[in-house]
């Protein structure tokens, strides 16, 4: 029998690796996994429900029919002179990514301890997994909102898409960085304090009427210049108007505010990533 190679071993036990070792290439060789759990999620989320995938309408246009009727027309917050639906929306739309990201991220560690402790894979493949099936869930709540786009563009109601549109594809990175990013950081620590799975969910609610969600930028700045510099450095706040900006044709956009959330992004995206290096090592024994 010929004497094993270095090349003929699967797995290869080796000392702690360097912190800024991400092991991407083990992620790229474990994509089918990553797919599998992707139809994990989406299956089983919606497997003995009643209405199924219609909850990705249903919740979406819920919301917007009682932010219409609550900010809209009860509190009267101005919408740029669009139409109230279609402003919240939009808003609601890209909220409803990032925040599910944030969320589902935050709380990796504590809900997947029994898979992570009896099997090796890269453990960021977890992560991932939830920031891909978002993005279905997302797919199918931008088409509500187009439809509500052509079903305006046989009103009267006046609302450009521009050239800025072609802005979609970034914006979308940047909210799934952002949210991962977040989520892997918080998930870290919610290893040793478990309360904080719940500060997170209430804190993700709180921080929507501190982002352009249910409100323009030119209200805040206009109406409260003292507290506005908090939703305008927001990194979610440049996203939602670059959004609304190319889709509508109406929001405070501009290149140094989106080159802002760029670095915060990217930033807050290599922070996470290294944390959860670091704490995946070793949560095992505190989880």
């Amino acid at each position: 029998m010929k004497p094993l190679t270095e090349e003929d071993w699967d797995i290869e036990i080796k000392p702690l690796n360097n912190l800024l070792d991400l092991k991407l290439r083990d992620v790229w060789h474990y994509r089918d996994l990553l797919l599998l759990l992707v139809k994990r999620d989406f299956v089983s989320f919606y497997k003995q429900t009643i209405l199924g995938p219609l909850w990705f309408f249903i919740q979406p246009l819920f919301t917007t029919i009682i932010f219409t009727f609550v900010f809209g027309n009860m509190a009267g917050i101005s919408t740029d002179g669009l139409p109230q639906p279609l402003f919240y929306m939009a808003g609601i739309t890209t909220w409803n990514y990032f925040a599910e990201c944030l969320n589902k991220t935050s709380t990796v560690f504590k809900d997947n301890a029994n898979l992570f402790g009896k099997v090796y894979f890269p453990r960021l493949i977890m992560p991932l997994s939830i920031v891909a099936s978002n993005l279905v869930r997302f797919g199918v709540q931008m088409l509500l909102f187009l439809l509500m786009m052509l079903f305006y563009l046989g009103t009267d109601v006046q609302f450009s898409p521009n050239r800025y549109i072609l802005l979609f594809p970034l914006l979308v990175v940047l909210m799934a960085c952002l949210g991962l990013g977040l989520g892997m950081i918080i998930s870290a620590m919610t290893t040793k304090y478990r309360d904080l799975a719940f500060l997170v969910t209430f804190g993700v609610q709180l921080l929507m009427y501190a982002t352009t969600v249910i409100y323009p930028l030119s209200t805040a700045l206009a109406k409260y210049p003292t507290y506005a510099w908090i939703i305008e450095y927001n990194p979610m706040t440049p996203i939602i108007e670059a959004f609304r900006y190319g889709f509508l044709g109406k929001g405070s956009f501009s290149w140094q505010s989106l080159g802002y959330c760029t670095t915060i992004t990217l930033s807050i995206m290599v922070i996470g990533l290294i944390v959860f290096n670091k704490v995946e090592k070793t949560f095992v024994d505190t989880v």
